[in-house]
């Protein structure tokens, strides 16, 4: 007994805060190159000339590619220390971020984004299993959430600043100045983060590809948090690509007033992200998951159906959405965090997350199916997505109660 422990491969001591920090930043680089589209949706589809469904394409593109390389990766990750899986994707992503910038139509700027989405699904799936693998459950939720903060930081800081350079510069310098901060980032990976493979100490790693996929799919509770994550972002990304579209070209709002949707909704996400967090742990993951999602009903059904010509009106709509639909997204994280083991985290989560991008690349193609644009060039059939989003979100709830932790 005492030979197994003193042959065991030492892992190094970890500054837990450090590395949250870290991944935040992972994070916060990610969701602003994924974000930064939506708002900048009217002035793409002017300067590439295309219509609503064409714009839904570029955001889909994003979605689709990240699913179909996740599970690919899913069959290999759980091989590899996850700093070295962590600091090759990232660095995939920050080339195709840059290459981004460069593009110079359409088609050449979607080539981009799908390699982009590419390396930034697989990037999402390994933050959460090296926050699965190094945060005990009991304290997963509060860690997710500080975490999870990066997208409210990225909606205060970076979408705005990103639509300021848009404004002020060119589209391009904001996917220079994304790929650039990235950069630093990844130097910084290298150099603070520890190996990271706790993981393969121990026996349970699967070799045989398939049989990695299999030990998926065959498990009923696995199979369960999979339709949760797809019925989830059914229910909260169908209306998200075409928010700041609808509140310029329907309610009035201008390309730089557009900035506060962000900047408001994320600045009180700041805030309440971490004590979501808090409440998921202290009573009950399924049980805050489900609080958060009835408030979002009200949210979602206001922003679809919105008719006014009150700024500040609209952004209370759409602050309330940021702040409810991000914090059920904390318990429901941690939840699927929780079905199982450490040793095969890295494979399901990687499923998880191509599932979590197949979803967002259908929701937002059925979002382009339906919205349609009048002569006067304002959108109409909104309403009828937020509709699908409330049904989606009840049924979430029904399967959130279905999950079992296995830790």
């Amino acid at each position: 007994m005492v030979k197994t422990a003193l042959n065991a491969p030492e892992t190094p001591v970890m500054n837990e805060k450090l590395l949250l920090f870290l991944l935040a930043m992972v994070q916060f680089t990610h969701i602003i190159d994924f974000m930064i589209i939506m708002p900048l949706g009217k002035q793409f589809m002017q300067l590439f000339d295309i219509s609503p469904q064409q714009f839904s394409v570029i955001v889909s593109a994003y979605a689709l590619s990240a699913f179909a390389v996740g599970f690919l990766s899913a069959m290999y990750i759980d091989r590899f220390d996850r700093k070295k899986a962590l600091a090759f994707t990232y660095l995939g992503f920050t080339l195709g971020t840059f290459a981004c910038g460069l593009a110079n139509d359409y088609y050449i700027f979607l080539a981009a984004r799908s390699i982009t989405g590419a390396f930034g699904g697989v990037l999402s799936a390994l933050v959460l299993s090296i926050i699965g693998d190094a945060v005990p459950l009991k304290r997963r939720g509060q860690a997710m959430g500080v975490v999870m903060t990066a997208f409210s930081a990225a909606s205060v800081v970076g979408v705005p600043a990103g639509l300021y350079l848009a404004a002020s510069f060119s589209w391009r310098a904001t996917f220079f100045v994304i790929g650039g901060i990235a950069a630093v980032v990844l130097v910084l990976i290298f150099f603070f983060i520890p190996a990271l493979n706790r993981h393969l100490q121990g026996e349970g790693i699967q070799r045989n590809p398939f049989r990695v996929m299999g030990n998926i799919f065959k498990d009923g509770n696995q199979r369960m948090a999979l339709l949760f994550t797809t019925i989830l972002m059914l229910g909260h990304f169908t209306i998200i690509p075409f928010i700041a579209p609808y509140m310029q070209l329907n309610i009035g709002f201008s390309d730089h007033q557009v900035t506060y949707i962000y900047a408001v909704g994320g600045a009180l996400t700041i805030f309440l992200l971490p004590f979501f967090g808090r409440l998921a742990d202290r009573f009950g993951h399924a049980r805050v998951f489900t609080f958060a999602s009835l408030g979002a009903l009200a949210s979602i059904y206001a922003i679809t159906n919105l008719d006014t010509a009150s700024i500040a009106l609209a952004l209370c709509v759409t602050s309330s959405f940021f702040v409810v639909a991000s914090g059920r997204n904390v318990p429901a994280t941690t939840m699927v965090t929780s079905v199982v083991r450490p040793e095969s985290r890295g494979s399901f989560m990687s499923v998880r997350t191509s599932i979590n991008q197949m979803a967002m690349g259908l929701s937002s193609f059925v979002a382009g199916l339906i919205v349609q644009e009048n002569a006067d060039g304002s959108l109409v059939d909104y309403e009828y997505v937020g509709y699908i989003a409330i049904v989606m979100s009840l049924l979430a709830v029904a399967l959130a109660w279905r999950l079992k932790a296995v830790e």
